[in-house]
C-alpha cells in the first residue's frame, strides 16, 4: 500500500456542545448526523484494503464484508474517514442502529466473525476525504474536502458503503437532531467550512441527546485498581422496576479515585448476600448461554464480546434511587454509560420504572443516508 496518507492517523475529534450551534458564530459550519458505531478509518490502495479504528488499531480482519464493499465500491485509490455500523430491520417497517450487535464482531474467532458478516453484516459511512489518488486532502478546508468527496462519489455503484448527508442550514440540523434519533443515530456533528483535517484534534462540535432518569442501586463493580487496602467502587449497576421485576438497566461508571473510595465505604451498609437480592434467579443457575440469548442480560454474565473479564458484582439491597443523566436507550438498556447526578432520597425504589423516560419516535436509516 503506497497511498499520500498512510496509517496510523488517528481521527478528528469532537467536543461537547449544547444545542445546534449558530454557524455565524464559527465562520460556518457544515452539519451531518452523528452516527453509533466504530470510528473507522478506511485505506484503499486498489484491492488493498486497510480499516483502523479510532485508536489507530486495525479493525480490518473483523469486517471482510466491508473490505469486498470497499474493492467494488470505492475510488480505486482513497483514504476516508467514517463509521462502521451494523442496522437492523423493525418488526415495524424500516432500520435502524444496533449498537451491541456491532459490538459482537469484536471476536478472536475467525469462524464466528464469518458467521456474524453474514448473519448480520456491517456497513460504512463516509463522511470526510483525506486523501484521493495521488493527493492528499487533509490541509484543504472541510468545504473543498467534502465537494471532492461527493465528487468520487458520483457513479458509485449502491452497496455497504454509504455517503453521509450534510447541510449549512441549522434549521434542518434541529430537525435532523429530534428525527434521526428514531433510527437509533446519537445526535449532530458540526464542521467548521473553513477548516482542514486536524489529526487527533478536537475540532469539531457535536450535539449529543441527553436525559435524566430516576434508577435503583443494584449493586457494585469494584474499580481494576482495587486492593484489599485500598477499595474502590469501580460502576455502579443500575435498574428500574418493569411491573414487579426489577430490570438491570446500565451502569454508571465515571468518578474521582477519591470519590471512588468514599461510594465503597459509603455503600458497604447495604450489602446483601445474593440469596436475598432480586437478581438471585439469574445468578442462580440460569445459565450464561440463557443470558446471553437474552436481550435483558442480566448483570454478572458474560456476553460475547466480553468473555474472560471479570464481570462479577456486590449485590446491594434495592433500597437507593440515584439520578442518572443518560443519552439514549437500546432496547431496554441504556446505550452507553450513565452518568451519576445526585442521590435522590425523597424517591421511593418502586416509584423507578420506565414510564419515565422519553418514547422515541422510530425512523428509518435509509432516510438519513445520502445515497439511501
Amino acid at each position: 500500500m503506497d497511498l499520500p496518507v498512510m496509517p496510523p492517523v488517528r481521527p478528528m475529534l469532537a467536543k461537547s456542545v449544547k444545542g445546534v450551534p449558530d454557524p455565524d458564530k464559527h465562520g460556518g459550519l457544515s452539519f451531518e448526523p452523528k452516527w453509533d458505531g466504530f470510528r473507522c478509518l478506511l485505506f484503499k490502495d486498489g484491492d488493498e484494503v486497510e480499516l483502523t479504528s479510532r485508536n489507530t488499531k486495525p479493525l480490518t480482519r473483523y469486517f471482510p464484508e466491508l473490505v469486498e464493499a470497499a474493492r467494488a465500491q470505492l475510488p480505486e485509490r482513497c483514504v476516508l474517514d467514517g463509521e462502521v455500523f451494523v442496522a437492523l430491520p423493525r418488526e415495524s417497517g424500516g432500520r435502524e442502529l444496533e449498537f451491541e450487535v456491532l459490538q459482537e464482531r469484536i471476536h478472536p474467532a475467525a469462524s464466528r466473525i464469518t458467521t456474524l458478516s453474514e448473519r448480520t453484516p456491517a456497513e460504512y459511512v463516509a463522511f470526510d476525504l483525506l486523501a484521493l489518488g495521488d493527493e492528499s486532502w487533509v490541509d484543504r478546508p472541510f468545504a473543498e474536502r467534502r465537494t471532492a468527496l461527493e465528487q468520487a462519489w458520483t457513479g458509485v455503484p449502491s452497496g455497504r458503503c454509504h455517503l453521509t448527508r450534510t447541510t449549512t442550514d441549522p434549521v434542518e440540523a434541529q430537525r435532523w437532531f429530534e428525527q434521526f434519533e428514531g433510527a437509533g443515530l446519537d445526535g449532530v456533528i458540526a464542521k467548521p467550512l473553513g477548516a482542514p483535517y486536524a489529526e487527533n484534534a478536537r475540532t469539531m462540535l457535536k450535539i449529543k441527546h441527553e436525559r435524566t432518569a430516576d434508577v435503583v442501586l443494584c449493586g457494585y463493580r469494584e474499580h481494576k485498581t482495587s486492593t484489599p487496602e485500598q477499595p474502590l467502587l469501580g460502576s455502579m449497576l443500575l435498574g428500574l422496576y418493569d411491573g414487579d421485576r426489577l430490570q438491570h438497566v446500565g451502569v454508571s461508571a465515571s468518578f474521582t479515585a477519591a470519590r471512588r473510595a468514599e461510594l465503597w465505604g459509603e455503600l458497604q451498609e447495604l450489602v446483601c448476600p445474593i440469596e436475598e437480592h432480586p437478581w438471585s434467579a439469574w445468578a442462580g443457575g440460569s445459565g450464561s448461554d440463557w443470558a446471553i440469548a437474552n436481550p435483558d442480560r442480566a448483570p454478572g454474565t458474560q456476553s460475547r464480546w466480553s468473555q474472560g473479564k471479570d464481570l462479577s458484582f456486590t449485590p446491594l439491597r434495592p433500597e437507593r434511587v440515584l439520578e442518572v443523566k443518560y443519552d439514549n436507550m437500546e432496547g431496554r438498556r441504556f446505550r452507553h454509560t450513565a452518568h451519576f447526578k445526585r442521590w435522590r432520597p425523597d424517591r421511593d425504589p418502586r416509584s423507578c420504572g420506565y414510564e419515565q423516560l422519553d418514547e422515541v419516535a422510530r425512523y428509518d436509516l435509509a432516510d438519513i443516508l445520502a445515497d439511501g
